[in-house]
């Protein structure tokens, strides 16, 4: 990603902290609500794993300019994701569900501008966790 792109996600997402919990339950209520089919694969009370997303999200993006020092973590979650079942549609039904996410709640802020940059580390992050679950296990 150039250095102007990190900086509108990075940007963006400090204005998401304050409501952080809002933003997690927010996403998990328009996933479940858009792709049933991936609610079997969370717990009943979905609160923990909200606070845990933002948190995730929060380190992915104060990461972002230094994106080679987080893959090796990005590309371990792929391999134990798949695990749990994650396939491949999964990734497009999350990207698509944290842009509606981010265009709530970023409203006028979400620029078109803002949502390509988001887009973009999706795609690379996602990409990276794709081609990590798609790769034979180590031995």
């Amino acid at each position: 990603m150039n250095p102007h792109n990190v900086s509108l996600v990075q940007e963006s997402f400090k204005k998401l902290v304050p409501r952080a919990d809002q933003v997690g339950l927010m996403f998990y209520g328009r996933l479940f609500e858009t792709f049933p089919d991936v609610r079997p694969m969370f717990a009943e009370d979905i609160s923990l794993q909200s606070r845990k997303l933002v948190q995730m999200l929060a380190v992915v993006v104060n990461s972002l300019h230094k994106l080679e020092t987080i893959l090796p973590a990005v590309k371990d979650l792929g391999h134990r994701q798949r695990g749990y079942g994650v396939v491949e549609a999964h990734y497009e039904a999350v990207g698509l569900t944290l842009i509606w996410t981010l265009r709530r709640s970023l409203d006028n802020d979400f620029t078109a501008e803002v949502e390509g940059a988001w887009s973009e580390a999706f795609r690379a992050l996602s990409g990276a966790m794709i081609s990590a679950a798609n790769e034979p296990p180590s031995a």
